[in-house]
């Protein structure tokens, strides 16, 4: 792999380059002009690699194919990678540095006093002896998810160097928004053609996901009455007070930062307004499907006792289905699973196979008729300015890929 460390290296670092916050409050598709800057740069560099069918289309999607190199009728199998980069920290101007990483704190920005340190970050030391690429200190690096893009190509850069690798049809796919839960809203399916894929948009080495949270929504709205303090006994229904009575009806301890693995949360979001308006907001996850519904269910039971005690109408109550766990999609194909497995041994990747506490357009297109798994692609720390990822964990994510589209040909 070695031969293509270098070009997989030089790869990431011109994509990290490109702005491509998505925009929650944008309704365009993508919802920033700098993915579509950059999908235009990807769809040219894979038209100039050779790849057929590579098509971009209005909504900023972007598919190509590398044609099959064997005679036996194999399945298609894809992989996808994600186009933006969270808004919740900078990608402007974003100025990766490659270090030869020995142990201790790592000093991103001397001037600005900004330093990964292990007492905050105490993962970094497994990674001593690694080449890290890290941030300025002053964005995120966008490892999540233009490391996965970077390996995707590379992977096919080193199947189309190496033809005695027998391969079925391989397809990968690029979409816009995923950091903002809309990456699998446009993504055309059929035209994609496989019979299951891959988003490489995993973190650490090894880790092989197949299980996601049930995902959903509650947004409380507070109606009071506001009248001047001086003269409120008996009139006045202050809304943040029913707000804040809400919140401690919603058990304290089932919040994310008292669960793990598979224990599910309510997450309060936010709380809003005044005397005479609140909002009250919430997301809800659970891995468990009965226990999801349980969950959504109380929600409507805390509507149901704030409206019989302070009168019909003053609360009310939008629930939100967000996505499902994929597990139920990919259950009956694990043979998908064992595949990733075998390639990432073959690589010298111990799998790691864990519930994602979280979602991915795979859960999405899990349920649109494309199970879809998700890959290790090395990034840590993803959305804040001490990201990083180890070159030598890239170069296993490649081989993986490799590997994958490698052993398609010996499925029974």
């Amino acid at each position: 792999m070695n031969e293509f460390k270098n070009s997989m290296l030089q790869r990431f670092l011109k994509y990290v380059t490109f702005d491509t916050e998505s925009c929650d409050d944008a309704t365009t598709v993508p919802t920033t002009e700098g993915q579509f800057v950059f999908a235009r740069f990807l769809e040219q560099e894979l038209k100039d690699m050779g790849l057929s069918e590579v098509v971009l289309d209005e909504k900023g999607y972007l598919y190509a194919t590398l044609p099959a190199n064997c005679d036996k009728e194999l399945p298609v199998v894809g992989f996808i990678a994600h186009l933006d980069t969270s808004p919740d920290m900078s990608g402007k101007g974003v100025k990766p540095n490659v270090i030869n990483y020995q142990g201790g704190n790592i000093v991103l920005s001397a001037k600005d006093d900004i330093v990964l340190r292990v007492s905050d970050f105490p993962e970094v030391q497994n990674y001593a002896g690694h080449e890290l690429v890290v941030t300025d200190g002053h964005t995120l690096l966008g490892a999540d998810d233009k490391a996965g893009i970077a390996e995707i190509v590379t992977a096919v850069e080193y199947l189309q160097a190496h033809p005695e690798i027998e391969h079925g049809k391989i397809r990968i796919a690029f979409n816009p928004d995923e950091e903002i839960g809309r990456g699998a809203h446009n993504f055309n399916v059929p035209l994609f053609g496989c019979d299951w894929a891959y988003t490489v948009d995993g973190s650490t080495e090894g880790e092989l996901e197949f299980e996601n949270f049930n995902a959903g929504s509650a947004h409380f709205t507070i109606q009071g009455r506001n009248v001047h303090p001086g003269y409120a006994k008996g009139k006045m229904l202050n809304a943040l007070r029913v707000a804040t009575e809400i919140v401690q009806t919603v058990p304290a301890f089932e919040s994310p930062e008292h669960t793990e693995g598979y224990q599910g949360f309510y997450h309060l979001m936010g709380i809003n307004g005044g005397v005479d308006h609140a909002e009250v907001s919430y997301i809800i996850r659970d891995h468990n499907g009965e226990i999801f519904a349980k969950r959504m269910a109380f929600m409507r039971t805390v509507e149901k006792a704030m409206c019989e005690k302070y009168g019909n109408g003053v609360v009310s109550l939008e629930l939100k289905e967000q996505y499902r766990n994929m597990r139920e999609q990919v259950e009956p194909k694990m043979h998908i699973i064992e595949l990733a497995k075998a390639a990432m041994q073959q690589a010298g990747v111990v799998p790691n196979v864990k519930p994602i506490r979280g979602g991915t357009d795979g859960a999405q297109l899990s349920f649109m008729g494309l199970p879809c798994p998700n890959l290790f692609a090395g990034g840590v720390n993803f959305h804040s300015r001490y990201e990083f990822v180890s070159v030598q964990v890239m170069e296993k994510a490649v081989m993986t890929i490799v590997n994958i589209a490698a052993g398609v040909k010996n499925l029974s």
